[in-house]
């Protein structure tokens, strides 16, 4: 999976995004104060499946300290999204993305 930088008219907003196996994954960076995203400093990282008309899902763990980490965490999602053991029980209900009951990957 390749992130790319998403070109956007709004000038100092940082975005990117990639796509695999079914599934848009987007990479933000947030600060506190000054221009683009304002919220907790670092990167966040968001999935969802493209098909359906669903709700991102934040990655467990964001926002991370660096592009790297949160790029290791969708890799691990993904990893996790294909499993054949997780497509029947696969939820994709923003939701439960908080539920401890959920097993969830941990970014290497």
């Amino acid at each position: 999976m390749q992130f790319s930088r998403v070109i956007t008219p709004v000038e100092d907003i940082q975005v990117w995004n990639a796509t695999s196996d079914g599934f848009s994954f987007v990479i933000s960076f947030a600060s506190r104060s000054g221009p683009g995203f304002h919220g907790n400093p670092g990167f966040l990282a968001s999935w969802r499946p493209i098909h359906q008309n669903r709700f991102a899902v934040k990655v467990i763990g964001s926002p991370f300290k660096t592009f790297q980490e949160a790029e290791k965490a969708c890799q691990a999602v993904l990893g996790h999204l294909k499993e054949p053991s997780s497509v029947r029980g696969r939820s994709y209900s923003h939701a439960g993305a908080g539920d401890p009951s959920r097993p969830r990957p941990q970014p290497p």
